[in-house]
């Protein structure tokens, strides 16, 4: 049984998660994150690509008024071992999954998987992560990354937190090409719910027939 993936998605109402400089820190408002921040304390690992680790060092920790729990595995995926020893996510609790010859990166765990297109393939992410008891993974970027799940067909949920502002066609997308042929091959969701978060809009999404 593959753990549950839920995407989780901070974007323009455009749907650009940064602007062409990469600049996207921060897009959305406070509500938006601490809301962003009680989905990780849901979720069993939290799953980021190598390109989000460069651009923007994460944590990807639990940051809430008083929280005692424990702090989701960190995930990343790094094709070519690009992750800094310096990085935040480096310190510890951190799985990196790579498609080369494993080696150490700070305190994190670094394991070879299969690849597909040079990248960790998404099968056997989600195995490697099943065999270490995971059965909740938030993906939180980038849009190469959401668009390899999506293709996938793996995606059970999305979380989408939408700021008032538009970035533009130059802006980056939240997920990258589907190389979509027909309409009728387009991952669809049924909406759960919209509420207002702050000056933002949190949408939430569950897969069509999941």
């Amino acid at each position: 049984m593959r753990p549950r993936v839920t995407l989780k998605l901070a974007t323009s109402l455009d749907g650009r998660i940064a602007t062409a400089s990469g600049e996207s820190q921060w897009i959305t408002g406070p509500e938006a994150r601490q809301q962003g921040h009680r989905l990780r304390a849901s979720h069993d690992a939290i799953l980021v690509g190598v390109e989000t680790v460069l651009a923007d060092d994460p944590e990807l920790t639990v940051r809430l008024p008083d929280y005692a729990g424990t702090h989701p595995l960190r995930v990343v995926l790094d094709s070519r071992l690009r992750t800094p020893a310096t990085a935040k996510v480096a310190s510890g609790n951190t799985l990196i999954l790579t498609t080369a010859a494993p080696h150490a990166i700070g305190q994190a765990e670094t394991v070879a998987v299969a690849a597909d297109d040079g990248h960790p393939a998404v099968s056997a992410v989600l195995e490697a992560l099943t065999a270490r008891g995971v059965t909740s993974l938030l993906i939180e970027g980038g849009g190469r990354v959401a668009a390899s799940f999506l293709q996938a067909g793996v995606v059970d949920a999305i979380e989408w937190f939408r700021a008032p502002l538009l970035l533009g066609g130059e802006g980056r997308a939240c997920i990258a090409s589907l190389a979509l042929a027909k309409l009728a091959d387009a991952p669809k969701f049924r909406r759960l719910g919209v509420e207002p978060v702050g000056d933002d809009l949190w949408e939430r999404y569950a897969r069509s027939g999941g």
